[in-house]
C-alpha cells in the first residue's frame, strides 16, 4: 500500500501544478514604461482617420497618410475635407493623376476651401499646364481673401510662368515644399 501511495503523489503533485497553472493568465504582469505598445482596447474609441493622416502627413508618411484618410472615408463618407486629403496625400506620393481626379471631386461642392484650390493648382503646375493652373491659383487667392502667402506665391509663379513661355523646360526645375498640414507650394530649384 505504501508502494501504492509513492506512486499516486507524483501524480497528485503533478495534476494539482497543472490546474493552478491553468488557473493563471499567463505571461509577466504590464508596467507603465514598457516599451512596446499597448494592446488593443476592446470597445475603445479610434482617433479620426483625418486627424491622423494629417500629422502622418506632416511627418512625411505619405503612404500611411493615405491609408488613414481611406479609412476617414469609410467611417466619415468621401466628404470634401476626405476628398481633399486624399487629394494632398496623393499629391505626396507624385500620382498627379489620382491627385487631380479627387481634388477635382472636392472643388466641385461649395464647401472647397482656399487650400483644395491650391493643391489642384499645384498639381496642374506639376503637369505643366500653367494658364489652368493660373485660374484655379486665383480663385484660391479670392477664397483666402489674399491671406496665404504660399497661394500667393503660387500665383506669382504661374503667372511668370505663363509671360515667360519661351524659357527651356530643361532648365526650369521646380521643388514641391509643403506648409501647414495640407498645402504645398512650389519653389525654384537653385
Amino acid at each position: 500500500m505504501a508502494l501504492r501511495l509513492r506512486g499516486l503523489r507524483p501524480a497528485l503533485a503533478l495534476g494539482i501544478t497543472l490546474s493552478l497553472a491553468a488557473c493563471s493568465t499567463g505571461g509577466f504582469g504590464t508596467s507603465a514604461d514598457s516599451p512596446y505598445a499597448p494592446g488593443i482596447r476592446p470597445g475603445a474609441k479610434s482617433e479620426d482617420g483625418l486627424i491622423v493622416g494629417h500629422r502622418l502627413m506632416a511627418a512625411g508618411e505619405f503612404e500611411l497618410a493615405l491609408k488613414a484618410f481611406t479609412r476617414a472615408a469609410y467611417e466619415d463618407g468621401l466628404t470634401v475635407d476626405v476628398l481633399s486629403a486624399l487629394g494632398s496625400a496623393n499629391l505626396g506620393l507624385g500620382r498627379l493623376g489620382q491627385a487631380e481626379t479627387l481634388l477635382r471631386r472636392a472643388i466641385a461642392t461649395d464647401e472647397a476651401i482656399p487650400e483644395t484650390w491650391n493643391n489642384l493648382g499645384v498639381v496642374l503646375m506639376e503637369k505643366g499646364d500653367a494658364a489652368e493652373a493660373e485660374q484655379i491659383f486665383r480663385r484660391a487667392y479670392a477664397l483666402d481673401n489674399g491671406e496665404s502667402d504660399s497661394i500667393r506665391d503660387n500665383l506669382r509663379l504661374a503667372l511668370a510662368k505663363i509671360e515667360n513661355q519661351g524659357y527651356d523646360e530643361a532648365n526650369q526645375e521646380y521643388k514641391m515644399v509643403r506648409r501647414g498640414s495640407s498645402e504645398f507650394l512650389l519653389r525654384r530649384i537653385p
